[in-house]
């Protein structure tokens, strides 16, 4: 098990529905330690690619983002999935369906932060359907922007988003693939990876 399964295991809880609750150190409480060593292993993961910037969505995947552009050094830059007073200029957008909050939201990104001599690398925090990670792959599409790799913390494998994406032929690293979960039981199965 790695450092992530462990925590998984240790803290997470299966709920009805194919809910994994980790808010308790991922996506409401955050437990920075474990930020900064998320960061560490995606720049391990990703150190042969020219990443020029780190791309997320909001809310969950921004703190995640934060933590490995500060590993590359590089800005990070969210969709939002509000247009503000303050976002002004032409903007690259996409449709997003949230397995989550059962919701679509139309996310939206300035045109002046992306551009196509950007090198992307996308992260997030969930990767179940995929929608969230299609609709940032659309944007930086638009953008002309070259997408070195798509870094997500937990993988549903037993969901399609992974396989979609991968059959798309980017590059996709998670942490944490979970391949069955019991709510009964509470029980994880995580699929083997190599180190």
């Amino acid at each position: 098990m790695n450092f992530l399964e462990e925590r998984i295991a240790k803290d997470g809880i299966v709920k009805p529905g194919n809910v994994l609750k980790v808010d308790s150190f991922l996506n409401h409480q955050m437990d920075i330690l474990l930020m900064e060593e998320i960061g560490r292993e995606f720049k391990r993961r990703f150190a042969d690619a020219n990443i020029t910037k780190v791309m997320t969505i909001e809310a969950s995947g921004i703190c995640i983002a934060a933590f490995v552009a500060r590993e590359f050094g590089v800005p990070m830059i969210f969709a939002k999935k509000s247009k503000s007073v303050n976002l002004d200029g032409e903007m690259y957008t996409a449709q997003v369906e949230s397995f989550t909050h059962k919701n679509v939201n139309q996310v939206i990104v300035s045109k002046k932060f992306l551009g196509a001599e950007d090198r992307i690398l996308i992260i997030d925090d969930f990767l179940a359907n995929g929608c969230a990670l299609q609709g940032l792959i659309a944007i930086a599409n638009a953008a002309g922007a070259k997408i070195e790799g798509l870094g997500i913390v937990i993988e549903k494998g037993f969901q399609v988003g992974g396989r979609a994406i991968r059959n798309m032929g980017y590059r996709l690293e998670s942490l944490a693939i979970v391949d069955a979960m019991d709510a009964q039981t509470g029980a994880i199965t995580f699929r083997h990876q190599e180190a």
